[in-house]
């Protein structure tokens, strides 16, 4: 994938020649005196006994810059928290684990509940949110990023290239999106970054008209990913997304707090696999189908934020353009594949396709049906506002899990 384009608003630091592992650390290691590192890495109790993350977390061990590592725990009971400690304690770096379920973080996130500060809606959203409340709590690092744990391909240098940009002594960026491209058993994948994202934001240009948040979203090569760094100074004013926007929301923060030139995105892997959601296509509340639905909703809500105005006749509008859109590229997607010894079913693509129609159709009704709900949940600067000893709290209720 190497190249040297920088043919978007943001800009691209490719992997022009490959860098030893060891060269990446070093340089890391040398920066953390003066900007410590941390990382999250939250994670449902099954991921632990699934085929992913025990090779992640021996490649992590041998990362010798990381300050901290911040686990989040979800859907785990008591003796699943235990194996987890047990699970973890191989990493040599420190580290803790917020059991998002156990008494006393839920007694945190009922204090917050009461006063309409906490998240809405389980998932990844809020345990990234309660982790980077966290990491502000500590105050121990200057930077943070944060990977998903179910990367089947997981290499070391995935995380040291993510982290290089926020932590070099003289680039200025506070935001680093990893990319890369998706092809696993002789597939092509990235469902939803080709056939949803892609064609979308290329049909909101021709039917809402070419903005500088389009170009912005348009510059990322993968806006998908789950692979992301920032500078601690980001977090505060973060407002993440609860659904499956995390991602989207994420960049659309980003656009609304800083600069384009303090924003890049990163080549961090030669090839990326991991695990993949079902279609789902008679489950609106699952899978791609939800994902889909939420995605569309996030890109709405922001334009909708800009000034932009929608109407059924603008979606209906938008639908047939996003649709012909979407078949055009399944011709050159085919073609990609084809070349590159890889296969691709044309009928999935396009089944997958009309599924997305009917999901952006169905964001559409949603955000007319109620444009005034809340999808994001509060920045941890509004949090700690009206709770000031918040973070004592979180702290207190991870140190006494983690004892």
């Amino acid at each position: 994938m190497a190249d040297f384009a920088q043919n978007g608003v943001i800009g691209t630091l490719h992997n022009l020649r490959h860098r030893t592992t060891e060269e990446l650390d070093a340089d890391l290691s040398e920066w953390s005196a003066e900007r410590p590192m941390a990382l999250v890495l939250p994670c449902l109790y099954s991921e632990l006994e699934g085929p992913a993350l025990n090779s992640i977390i021996e490649k992590l061990a041998q990362a010798p810059y990381l300050e901290e590592i911040i686990i989040g725990l979800d859907r785990a009971d008591r003796s699943q928290f235990e194996n987890a400690r047990k699970f973890f304690s191989r990493l040599p770096q420190r580290h803790v684990i917020l059991w998002n379920d156990g008494p006393r973080l839920q007694a945190v996130d009922a204090e917050l509940s009461n006063r309409g500060l906490a998240p809405m809606e389980l998932g990844k959203g809020r345990n990234v949110w309660y982790c980077l409340g966290y990491f502000l709590a500590t105050g121990r690092c200057q930077a943070v990023a944060l990977h998903d744990c179910d990367i089947l391909t997981y290499e070391r240098d995935m995380l040291a290239r993510l982290l290089y940009p926020i932590v070099h002594p003289t680039f200025n960026y506070v935001f680093c999106k990893g990319y890369y491209y998706r092809a696993a058993n002789g597939k092509l994948n990235g469902r939803v970054v080709r056939l949803l994202v892609t064609p979308l934001l290329r049909a909101l240009q021709l039917t809402i008209g070419h903005n500088d948040y389009l170009d912005y979203m348009s510059s990322f090569r993968y806006p998908l990913s789950g692979e992301f760094s920032m500078r601690a100074e980001v977090v505060p004013s973060l407002r993440i997304p609860s659904d499956w926007g995390l991602e989207i929301g994420t960049l659309s923060e980003m656009y609304r707090n800083y600069s384009h030139h303090r924003i890049c995105q990163v080549d961090i892997a030669d090839a990326y696999d991991h695990k993949h959601q079902p279609v789902s296509e008679d489950n609106p509340s699952g899978g791609l189908h939800r994902m889909s639905v939420d995605i569309c909703k996030a890109l709405i809500r922001k334009l909708a934020v800009n000034g932009k105005v929608f109407s059924p006749e603008v979606f209906r509008t938008l639908k047939a353009s996003y649709y012909r859109a979407a078949l055009d590229l399944i011709d050159h997607y085919h073609n990609d594949a084809l070349m590159s010894g890889l296969t691709l079913d044309r009928h999935s693509e396009e089944a997958t396709v009309e599924l997305f129609s009917q999901s952006l159709m169905s964001a559409g009704e949603q955000f007319l049906r109620d444009p005034h709900v809340a999808p994001f949940i509060p920045s941890w600067s509004r949090v700690t506002s009206a709770v000031p000893d918040v973070f004592e709290s979180i702290q207190d209720a991870v140190i006494q899990d983690n004892a």
